[in-house]
Parts: structure tokens; sequence; C-alpha cells
């Protein structure tokens, strides 16, 4: 019987979630299978890939072939260098003990790198969430800004419409009582004037 090292969807629409299985190779995408080996997320950054590497190299070893997606799945959790390690030690190439050695510096390195990746992320997401912060804050400074100072426009044309009346008003004003003041001495007839007048008026 043929049997395959493939992938199996689940999830939902638009977030899919695969299973990693060790199927028949005429069985269905998704129909039955003969061992869960692992699970890969790819909705997760960096992807996330769970797969148990003692039962996946033994279905290699049985002659399972994987399909390209498995194939990488594997290569990055490390079960296509533990299945060509064991070749090696099969040949006499080098010890269990030291194949064990590589696989686990592999392993520590594969780990660091992707360690290093999710806290470049994670910085990553911290300088955007604060170059977006300091950019609000901008927006919001500005906004501030602009509001005191039609604020202080307003302000300053209220002053100047209050002046401008009140001038207006001392103005009037001021025309009022010119206008009601008693004429001045020169306007004012002369008493010796009126006296001669008057004695003339009584000789005539």
């Amino acid at each position: 019987m043929p049997v395959k090292i493939r992938l199996q969807r689940h999830g939902k629409k638009g977030k899919p979630f695969y299973w990693v299985v060790a199927a028949d190779a005429r069985a269905k995408r998704d129909g039955r299978y003969l061992e869960k080996l692992g699970t890969y997320n790819p909705n997760s950054n960096p992807a996330t890939v769970d797969i148990h590497i003692d039962h996946a190299v033994s279905w290699l070893e049985k002659g399972a072939q994987p399909t390209d997606t498995a194939r990488t799945l594997l290569s990055y959790k490390g079960v296509m260098l533990k299945h060509h390690l064991n070749g090696g030690v099969r040949k006499g190439a080098l010890t269990q003990e030291e194949a064990d050695k590589k696989l686990a510096a592999w392993l520590e390195e594969k780990d660091a790198k992707i360690q290093a990746k999710k806290d470049g992320l994670t910085q990553a997401d911290a300088d955007t969430k604060a170059k977006r912060l300091a950019d609000e804050k901008a927006v919001s400074d500005k906004r501030l800004a602009d509001a005191a100072a039609l604020e202080a426009e307003a302000e300053a044309a209220e002053a100047a419409a209050t002046a401008a009346a009140a001038e207006e008003a001392a103005a009037e004003t001021t025309d009022e009582v010119v206008e009601e003041a008693p004429a001045t001495e020169e306007e004012a007839p002369a008493p010796q004037a009126e006296a001669d007048e008057a004695s003339e008026a009584k000789e005539g």
C-alpha cells in the first residue's frame, strides 16, 4: 500500500489549519488517514509547525513519500535531517551519539533563528505602535493649537467690535453735548447795544 505524508485541511473559511498525516495515497485529501503526525498553522507569524519527529521518521523509513509542502515542513522541523543521519548510522558512517548531537545542534540553531524572527516582529510591532501613537499625538496637538488660534481670533474680533462700539457711543455723546451748549459771549447781544436801541426808540 503506497503511503504519503501530506496535509489535511481543517479550520474555517479564510483561515485554514492543517494536519500533517500519513495516509493511503488513494484516499481523499481530507478522508481517512493512518496516523496524525502534527499540525501546521499558517495564520500565525511566523507559521506554527508542530510535528512528532520520531513518528514522522518512522514513516519515512517505511517508505512513505511526503508531498512537496509536507517535505518542506518536515525539513523545517528537522525530520528530514534526522532521517538522513539515521541512514548514516545504519551505514556506520557515524555513531548514534554523534547523530543525536548534530541533530540537537541543528535544532538549537533553528530555534534561535525562529526566536530572533519573533523578537524582530515584536520589536517591529512596538515601533509601529509607537509611531502610530506619536502621529496621533501630533494630530491631536495640531487640532488643539488650531482651536486655540480660532478662539484667540474670535476674542480679538469681539474686543475690536466692543472698542468700536465704545468709540461710536462716545462720539454720539460728544455731538449731543455740543448741540445743547449755550451761545457764547460773542453770539449773545451786548447790554449797551440793547440800551442804545431802547433810547432811540423813545426819542423817535
